[in-house]
């Protein structure tokens, strides 16, 4: 009865190789054979992003505008060259979740709504946050768009809140493109 399952076994497999051979051959002929192979390819969607600088240097404020509390800027950005095989969008968000990183022995705290951005010079500013939001994008493929971001940094009136506190603030913005 073993043996008589392993010759069956045998026979199937070998049945399934025959098949799987023939099933490759394409063809057979006495003069001539020929067969065809379709090349096939599935390309997807592509983006690539090109940024002039990995870092942004915003105006510090002056005594005035700390006394004051003052918005400071505009500071244009590094310029991002966008290509894509279709449309796409560029999000913007912040890479902390709530502050700024300091660096200093002054116990500066800073939160990220304080630092502004715009995709244009002149126009509406809106805090940052530590999720995407959309920058800008393009209804269909392009071969080098450019676009550029202006910042600007809140500086809240009183020398001895934490957000004026001397120091280095740093903030990790992260620009994605995505095609969709």
């Amino acid at each position: 009865m073993k043996a008589t399952r392993l010759l069956l076994a045998a026979m199937v497999f070998g049945t399934v190789i025959g098949a799987s051979q023939a099933n490759a051959q394409g063809c057979s002929g006495a003069n001539s054979c020929a067969g065809t192979n379709t090349a096939q390819v599935i390309v997807p969607a592509l983006v690539k992003l090109a940024m002039t600088s990995n870092t942004t240097s915003l105006t510090a404020p002056t005594a005035d505008q700390v006394d004051l509390g003052a918005t400071v800027g505009p500071d244009a950005g590094p310029t991002f060259t966008i290509k894509a095989n279709r449309s796409w969008t560029l999000n913007i968000r912040s890479g902390n979740p709530t502050n700024w990183t300091y660096t200093g022995a002054n116990s500066g705290v800073k939160p990220i709504a304080d630092l502004q951005w715009a995709n244009a010079l002149a126009g509406t500013y809106a805090a940052i946050t530590a999720s995407d939001v959309l920058f800008t994008s393009g209804a269909a493929a392009t071969n080098g768009a450019t676009t550029v971001p202006y910042f600007k940094t809140v500086w809240a009136s009183g020398f001895t809140l934490a957000a004026n506190a001397p120091g280095t603030y740093q903030l990790p913005i992260v620009f994605t493109l995505t095609a969709p």
